[in-house]
């Protein structure tokens, strides 16, 4: 189920976010939907998935839809961040820094029109980054980019920032 929360500052550096939050299943296919509908409009879409385990169907679907869709994955592992040995982890981290850092850099290009960040929000709960370091990525942003943030938690913060909030929880399973 979906419940929209009007709120936020829609003019940050003339972006626009939007977040898909809680604990309900759909949060990456609500994502999705908004890629595909954003790219059959002409624009351009990057997908950034963290702290997810490898899905191959998922991922073969996603990279039929290039080159107007592009997924990337940072992590190395197939297993599930949660999954891992504490040694595993530590090695992800690194790798789910690389993929912020090839994010900013995305963006400060200008290489996307519309850049969905899956399961940010959760790095930020695993203490992978800080909200200083998602504000600056915001801040890299041009004019006119659409983000997509997902995950299970969401902060005050994050949802200052946000032009639109959509928690995701089922009412029965």
């Amino acid at each position: 189920m979906f419940h929209v929360r009007e709120c936020g500052d829609t003019s940050m550096n003339g972006i626009t976010l939007q977040v898909y939050f809680g604990s309900g299943k759909g949060k990456t296919t609500a994502a999705l939907g908004q890629a595909i509908k954003e790219a059959s409009r002409g624009r351009s879409v990057f997908i950034i998935q963290f702290l997810k385990g490898r899905q191959p169907e998922e991922l073969s679907f996603v990279k039929r839809l290039e080159p107007e869709i592009k997924l990337f994955r940072f992590q190395r592992r197939e297993a599930a961040f949660e999954d891992l040995s504490g040694q595993e982890q530590e090695e992800e981290v690194l790798n789910m820094k690389n993929g912020m850092s090839f994010a900013r850099k995305v963006l400060a290009t200008g290489e996307c029109d519309v850049l969905i960040l899956d399961e940010i929000l959760g790095l930020l709960e695993h203490g992978i980054v800080s909200l200083e370091d998602i504000h600056a990525l915001l801040n890299e942003a041009s004019e006119g980019t659409e983000l997509i943030f997902t995950g299970i938690r969401l902060c005050p913060e994050i949802m200052e920032w946000a032009d639109g909030v959509y928690q995701i929880s089922a009412l029965k399973e």
